[in-house]
């Protein structure tokens, strides 16, 4: 079980360090694409909102097969809206708009803000989201095995929780490995066995192809999709949404809808779609009301959910979050932070325990040096990357062509320039060196921002604008955080001892 633990553990930990730190970030994606989009201000009331959606779209797409809105909640003031051509050619995303409070296609600078962060921590990037999520999902795997494993093999694992010791080498790693798995270890068991039900259809396929035509026939059938209405070419306008959406309400126990898709705007034959928004209960698959839409009048409810695809929902909901209030939602954070710790500190434990069985630990084998470097680069690198990636939201120029891309570009850059750093720098200064720039990038946030926008702490302090303030605070503690993990390496280097080194290596050196 030890060494099951350490190389299911090790073989995929600096892809689980980088799946632990943007799923964490995610939990407030939309507060991350609020504060990287500063034009965007005010509230938004979904009633408002969604008729001024619905306006844009009968300008912008009157004979489109379908159109598709996305409503604003309380952590959210856009609307995004989709469309989907009449001659049905393309995906659903093949052509949309981000609107303000009124309707207006919002005029701020593009950025794909907190959702790159929420998608890359289970599609990555620079390589087909198929190839992603199977990788993904093998680590997810290994991160479940290595989870329990890990409570099998650390028999005294409750009892080493009550015990941190500090400025003991290798025994420190350990205690601090011991405890942020252990503080957390229900999040950890649920969060990495639900994110694999997210994918289940993907990776056990073999139910559906032996029961089913086809993928979409199975999809059809469990979401109890009506088949599509051809057009009567009678012209017929819509009915008011805020109607629909009050008697939606009233329907779910004064739950509120989150989604609204129009099947055949502007003709006669046009009905109405209303989901329930995930907020609003802990099972992600919201009920459905569909409504006609010239009329208003409720003529369907979605197909009630069997017990399978009743636990499914609920799992996807405790993985996702949504329905997390202000409270539960930090605690989601931190508990993912504390998994992102776990992984990275059991990446060092691993070198740790090593190295005092080296013939020479002054001149490691190759493979112990290629962890190592590794883990600089997936510890400090990943959190510099990101870091840039909010540092460039604010200087790239705003009619930059592919604005959006580069943002994200800059992140890979920065993360592989403290890849390179680690490859050629001495282990030791290496770590210092990493740490403290991440440091500084992460401090660096607030006062631009406050530069380069009339939002910055002081100011959005004055103003109450919570979101913005708790951005720039936590931009601040993270900034923290890497600075003191900067100074230990830097006190470790000039004792000449590596981070987990235990103290037994520095007296032989000595």
């Amino acid at each position: 079980m030890a060494l099951l633990h350490t190389w299911t553990g090790l073989l995929f930990g600096w892809l689980l360090f980088a799946m632990f730190a943007t799923g964490t970030a995610a939990y407030f994606q939309d507060e991350i694409t609020r504060w990287m989009q500063p034009e965007v201000t005010g509230d938004a009331d979904p009633v408002t909102s969604v008729e001024g959606a619905l306006r844009f779209l009968e300008k912008a797409a009157p004979d489109a097969k379908t159109w598709f809105v996305t409503m604003p909640d309380r952590r959210s003031i856009t609307t995004q809206v989709f469309w989907q051509p009449a001659e049905g050619r393309g995906r659903r995303g093949e052509t949309s708009a981000v609107l303000d409070p009124s309707g207006q296609e919002v005029s701020a600078r593009e950025t794909r803000g907190g959702a790159f962060l929420y998608r890359f921590h289970f599609d990555l990037h620079y390589m087909p989201v198929i190839w992603a999520r199977y990788l993904v999902g093998i680590a997810a795997m290994f991160m479940l095995v290595a989870i329990l494993s890990g409570v099998i093999t650390h028999k005294k694992i409750f009892t080493d929780f009550f015990t941190l010791r500090l400025g003991k080498g290798q025994r420190s790693w350990l205690d601090a490995h011991a405890v942020t798995a252990v503080l957390a270890l229900p999040f950890h068991l649920m969060i990495t066995f639900t994110g694999l039900v997210t994918l289940a259809t993907l990776y056990m396929p073999w139910g559906i192809d032996a029961n089913y035509a086809s993928p979409q026939t199975f999809f059809d059938s469990v979401s109890g999709r009506a088949p599509q209405v051809e057009r009567s070419g009678a012209a017929a306008p819509l009915a008011p949404a805020g109607a629909m959406m009050r008697a939606a309400s009233a329907k779910w126990n004064g739950a509120e809808a989150g989604f609204l898709s129009v099947s055949n705007p502007g003709d006669a034959t046009a009905t109405v779609t209303l989901t329930r928004a995930p907020a609003e209960a802990i099972g992600s698959r919201g009920e459905t009301l569909t409504f006609d839409g010239t009329t208003g009048r409720p003529i369907g409810e979605g197909q009630a959910k069997g017990a399978a695809r009743q636990t499914e929902s609920v799992m996807i909901g405790l993985h996702a979050g949504r329905f997390a209030e202000w409270g539960l939602r930090w605690l989601y954070f931190l508990s993912g932070l504390g998994g992102t710790i776990m992984v990275g500190t059991g990446l060092v434990l691993w070198n740790a325990k090593r190295r005092a069985r080296l013939p020479d630990p002054e001149n490691p084998h190759f493979g112990f040096k290629l962890v190592e470097r590794l883990n600089i680069a997936a510890i400090a690198g990943l959190g510099a990357g990101i870091a840039v990636y909010f540092h460039s939201n604010r200087l790239l120029p705003l009619g930059m062509t592919q604005r959006a891309e580069w943002e994200i570009h800059s992140l890979f850059l920065a993360w592989a320039g403290i890849a390179l750093w680690a490859l050629i720098r001495p282990i030791r200064r290496a770590w210092a060196e990493t740490l403290a720039v991440a440091a500084v990038l992460f401090l660096a946030i607030p006062p631009i921002n406050a530069f380069t926008t009339s939002r910055g702490l002081f100011a959005s302090l004055g103003n109450g604008d919570w979101v913005f303030v708790g951005f720039d605070v936590t931009m601040l503690l993270i900034a923290a955080g890497y600075g003191c993990a900067a100074r230990k390496a830097g006190l470790l280097e000039s004792r000449g001892r590596s981070p987990g080194a235990p103290r037994i290596y520095e007296g032989a050196k000595a």
